[in-house]
């Protein structure tokens, strides 16, 4: 190790300048080389995404894909995962490349980190299983962001998919994360299109054709209507009487709606279905209760008091009068 002498030796910080001089003459460039070939492919990259995208859309529209609305989902979803797949490997590589040109040999790391990713792998084995049912997840179109899904009970708007997890937001705000291995049941309620099956119940008393007609009648206007005429696929199905008993009858009927509008077009149905049978004087059901009133035990007033001793007093009268009798006899 050099004396303290030799770091204020104007010698020994020649050497260390010319020898840096040397390194950025030789490897700068090559440094700087990498740092632009990493810039170029993340354009291509971006690029390529772009390409892919807009590839995506013009399938949507000739009629491979029913709606333009699925296929952002879903090329939002893919594309998003192949750029950040893609920038980490572009970023692995630069960073061996830089490495190299620093005189630094890479085949020990290398040949380091198989033998870590192979320890780890034994080692992760969750973490392996979802990484693997999320790449399914994503090939087989379950769900994508912005769909709504229940997953493992519990329901929510799809804010992230990833190969290891799956985010959800509820109506609450409240965001849960799932792994992707983890994932037990799965319902998405917005793939490609989305329907709210209605149970409309009127009294007994009521004639179900004409019930039925009004519902198709309510849902044609609704349908005509240009602030939802873009959100209803199809005309009202009516499946009919679903139950009846001594209180309702429940008529079921179905209005398909794009993704994610069913509950809107539902709300706008029911009230304008309320409206329609109170203007037409259809009942609706009613519950009844009837309540008895317990009678209370008050006590007796003085003049009963009065009676009932009497009375008491002549019973025993005549019981007295019973033994005096029967002594004689």
């Amino acid at each position: 190790m050099p004396h303290i002498d030799s770091w204020l030796d104007v010698t020994f910080w020649r050497e260390v300048l010319r020898r840096t001089l040397a390194w950025a003459v030789h490897a700068l460039p090559a440094v700087l080389l990498v740092l632009v070939l990493a810039l170029v492919l993340l354009k291509a990259l971006h690029l390529v995404c772009r390409r892919m995208e807009l590839s995506l859309m013009r399938r949507s529209r000739s009629g491979d894909v029913k709606t333009v609305r699925e296929i952002e989902k879903r090329s939002e979803t893919l594309l998003g995962i192949f750029r950040t797949t893609g920038k980490v490997v572009i970023w692995a590589m630069v960073a061996m490349l830089v490495l190299v040109q620093l005189g630094v040999d890479v085949a020990p790391l290398i040949a380091g980190a198989g033998i870590a990713g192979l320890a780890v792998g034994f080692g992760a084995q969750e973490l392996v299983r979802d990484v693997i049912s999320g790449f399914f997840l994503l090939l087989e179109n379950h769900l994508r962001v912005g769909d709504v899904v229940v997953v493992n009970g519990t329901g929510g708007l799809v804010e992230r998919v990833g190969l290891r997890t799956v985010a959800l937001r509820d109506e609450s705000g409240v965001v849960h994360v799932f792994q992707n291995g983890k994932i037990n049941s799965l319902s998405n309620m917005t793939l490609e299109w989305s329907a709210m099956v209605f149970n409309v119940g009127v009294a007994c008393t009521e004639d179900v054709d004409r019930v039925m007609k009004v519902m198709r009648e309510v849902a044609r206007e609704l349908q005509e209507d240009r602030r939802y005429k873009a959100s209803i696929l199809e005309p009202l199905e009516l499946f009919g009487v679903e139950s009846f008993d001594d209180r309702a009858v429940v008529v079921r009927a179905r209005i398909k709606t794009q993704p994610i509008e069913q509950w809107q077009v539902g709300r706008e149905y029911r009230r304008r279905l309320k409206r329609a049978f109170d203007a037409l004087g259809i009942a609706m059901p009613v519950p009844h209760r009837a309540i008895r009133w317990a009678e209370e035990r008050l006590p007796p007033r003085p003049a009963a008091r009065a009676a009932n001793g009497a009375r008491c007093e002549e019973a025993g009268a005549a019981g007295a009068r019973f033994e005096e009798t029967g002594a004689q006899a």
